[in-house]
């Protein structure tokens, strides 16, 4: 199978699945959520695979969703929180059916049949973050950095992971704060398996691999289909749903639409850097509603 924004190859019993846009540091593009679908398929179809590596090329794992260009982009007509960025009514349905989709897709790390390790390198950040923690396994290095900045505005997990890698409270805290954190505090935390100094990196995903590969692939089925359902059976499919859904309503809220309009006039770092300083963010833009009674 041809891909364009990922590699896949097999090694003997482990397959590796590569996010291939170095240049933008591996961040999502259209079409790269279905890719990463297709290549698990692949994986979870290949009766010679007993494990699955996901890692990215270049200096990250992978950067989150690519959203200069769509930020940037100047709406058109008199755009608002009820209006999309092209200046047409805002449709909350249209939005959950792509980002779900999205979301589903990434899914495929968690339902493969296979085990999926993680193996986190520069940055996972935003979406990439999403990428990696629906894997099974996550080894960082000590200096790679993980997070969900868009929690302070223009976004929601739609994955939600975060509360059940780590609890509520330590949730919370990262995503009140949308702070990216080192491996060494992710795997202080509990978020990821281990970590490791960055030279260390390949050989220890290496290690882990070898010694799941040799376990029968009905055993590992077993094993990850059992501690799936834990987590299934505690509601992580309605809490995904809700996530999806405030991830399109964070995006056209009263400090998204401020956002956006902040990444037309001055560029989407310099949001960015607004976003992530510590000020008010958008001052004087929310209102509370009078009661109606």
């Amino acid at each position: 199978m041809t891909f364009q924004h990922i590699l896949y190859e097999r090694q003997g019993r482990i397959a590796t699945l590569t996010l291939n846009r170095p240049e933008r540091l591996n961040a999502i593009c259209p079409g790269m959520p279905r890719e990463i679908a297709a290549a698990v398929a692949l994986a979870n179809d290949d009766p010679d695979v007993h494990v699955l590596v996901v890692t990215g090329t270049g200096r990250a794992f992978c950067a989150g969703y690519d959203l200069v260009l769509h930020a940037e982009n100047q709406t058109q007509g008199a755009a608002g929180p009820a209006m999309d960025a092209d200046g047409r009514p805002w449709d909350p349905m249209a939005d959950f059916h792509l980002m779900q989709g999205n979301t589903q897709h990434f899914m495929s790390l968690w339902r493969c049949h296979k085990p999926t390790i993680a193996k986190i390198h520069g940055y996972a950040v935003a979406g990439g973050s999403d990428i990696a923690l629906c894997c099974d396994l996550v080894v960082m290095a000590d200096d790679a950095r993980i997070g969900y900045p868009p929690a302070r505005v223009w976004g929601c997990p739609t994955t939600a992971w975060w509360v059940y890698r780590v609890g509520a409270e330590r949730a919370k805290r990262m995503l009140f704060t949308g702070d990216l954190i080192s491996g060494r505090e992710a795997a202080a935390m509990g978020l990821v398996l281990e970590s490791v100094p960055s030279a260390r990196l390949d050989q220890r995903v290496q290690q882990l691999a070898e010694r799941i590969q040799g376990v029968p692939r009905n055993q590992l089925m077993m094993q990850k289909l059992m501690v799936n359902q834990a987590l299934e059976n505690m509601g992580l499919t309605s809490t995904q749903t809700l996530a999806t859904l405030f991830d399109g309503i964070a995006r056209h809220s009263p400090e998204g639409v401020w956002f956006k309009k902040k990444a037309e006039s001055e560029g989407f770092k310099e949001a960015i850097r607004a976003r992530d300083s510590g000020e008010s963010i958008a001052p004087g833009v929310s209102r509370i509603p009078r009661r109606f009674e």
